[in-house]
């Protein structure tokens, strides 16, 4: 009964404070090559792109003759557009938001919690934790990206303890010595790792913040003087200072990995894993939820005690927070990101230049592309017209529906596609 089931999208767009400026912002970029009179504020940031369903920026339906405004209120009405299982597993929700990020400055060293605790969280504190969901996510990144993800392996904590003195007075001996004395016990490893952790997060703020301004007074002077300051993670250290000065967050540096993400290139993030993206542009996955519990380089609330009680403390190396794609064997254009939560997928679909005529496959579930590069003339049984995609448009399809392209471009194509593979 369904007439038309794949559809341009008009996507909302939030300012926060750390999204990159202008047309510096990926973000804004893509609104620009989508719509030419769009207009972007110079001095403003962009800092992400919501495509979904999600009550606070829900996508408005870009065709006029389609009676439902919202993403949201066309699939409160054709919930079967998400494909049976979807529809019956979350209840008539679109499970997954995707967005795209465009970071300038550090976002908070913050973790989310398992359906149990958010559950909890939003139940006593429904104004900090706006629902009860889950929230593991995905970066993809679509620029050089750099993001914090999950707890250095121990060796590298106890280097920092060594090297940089201001720190080893946050922790102070005895708990660093009974991380140091943990080495070769998992168990140990993660309950020491969670006392220093603790310790750092709760210390007196008059304590943290003279100890973080003699490490800037020093790592600044022997940058000055043109000496080493890896041992004391100078350059980063500098970074973060400048953008959140006297935040106990910038200790967070001796603790967390540093992953830097290459384009292409992913990590996911799922429940009580440590994070924060630090700069560049990336596409975001993630269950339908806002629920973040934050404790540093944020002026939003925090909420210390809940985070250092919820992390994962198991220590792994930066490498491992990479996330694999994996080709298609029967369509070499694909690369899925299949995390392990049912909530979500995403699969990059890089069509090469050779490469004339494309058809985006029918799958048991609504999706949500988006065009990177490139251009074609999009047909469908279920489309109200001819689609012309090129960089910037975003697209519903419903479950179950094809989508052949015409491809117009020399170059090309680059899209990203978020659904539900259950």
């Amino acid at each position: 009964f369904f007439l038309f089931t794949v559809f341009p999208l008009s996507c909302a767009v939030q300012k926060y404070a750390w999204g990159k400026i202008g047309l510096d912002s990926e973000v804004a970029k893509l609104i620009v090559s989508c719509d030419p009179l769009a207009v972007i504020e110079t001095d403003k940031p962009y800092a992400e792109l919501w495509m979904g369903a999600h009550s606070k920026g829900d996508a408005i339906i870009g065709d006029n003759r389609i009676s439902q405004k919202t993403l949201g209120q066309w699939i409160a009405d054709h919930p079967c557009c998400l494909g049976s299982k979807v529809k019956e597993n979350f209840q008539g929700q679109l499970p997954f938001l995707f967005k795209v990020l465009s970071v300038n400055i550090a976002l908070s060293i913050q973790a989310h919690p398992n359906k149990e605790l958010a559950a909890k969280l939003h139940a006593q504190f429904p104004e900090h934790y706006p629902d009860n969901n889950h929230k593991p996510e995905m970066a993809i990144a679509l620029t050089p990206f750099e993001g914090f993800c999950g707890f250095r392996p121990v060796e590298e904590v106890i280097k920092f303890l060594k090297n940089v003195p201001e720190f080893h007075a946050l922790i102070r001996n005895t708990a660093a010595e009974e991380l140091e004395n943990s080495i070769g016990n998992p168990q140990r490893v993660s309950e020491a790792l969670k006392k220093c952790f603790t310790r750092m997060m709760n210390c007196e703020k008059k304590v943290f913040v003279d100890q973080l301004n003699l490490l800037v007074k020093r790592v600044s002077e022997e940058a000055a003087a043109g000496k080493d300051t890896v041992g004391s993670n100078g350059d980063l250290l500098l970074r973060l200072h400048s953008q959140f000065p006297g935040d106990i967050g910038c200790f967070s540096i001796y603790f967390l990995n540093l992953v830097k993400l290459q384009p292409g290139e992913a990590m996911f993030l799922g429940a009580n894993e440590p994070h924060a993206y630090l700069s560049g542009d990336c596409i975001e996955c993630m269950a339908c939820s806002d629920n973040t519990i934050r404790a540093g380089l944020t002026p939003k609330y925090i909420d210390v005690s809940t985070l250092c009680d919820m992390l994962n403390y198991t220590p792994a190396s930066a490498d491992s927070k990479f996330f694999p794609a994996v080709q298609d064997p029967f369509d070499p254009s694909v690369f899925l990101y299949d995390p392990p939560v049912p909530d979500f997928s995403v699969m990059k679909i890089q069509i090469s230049p050779s490469v004339k005529q494309y058809t985006i496959s029918a799958i048991d579930s609504a999706s949500i592309v988006l065009v990177i590069n490139g251009e074609a003339t999009a047909t469908s049984t279920a489309a109200l017209s001819e689609i012309n995609l090129k960089r910037g448009v975003v697209l519903f399809i419903s479950a179950n529906e094809r989508l052949s392209m015409a491809i117009s471009s020399s170059t090309g194509m680059l899209l990203f596609r978020a659904c539900c593979l259950l």
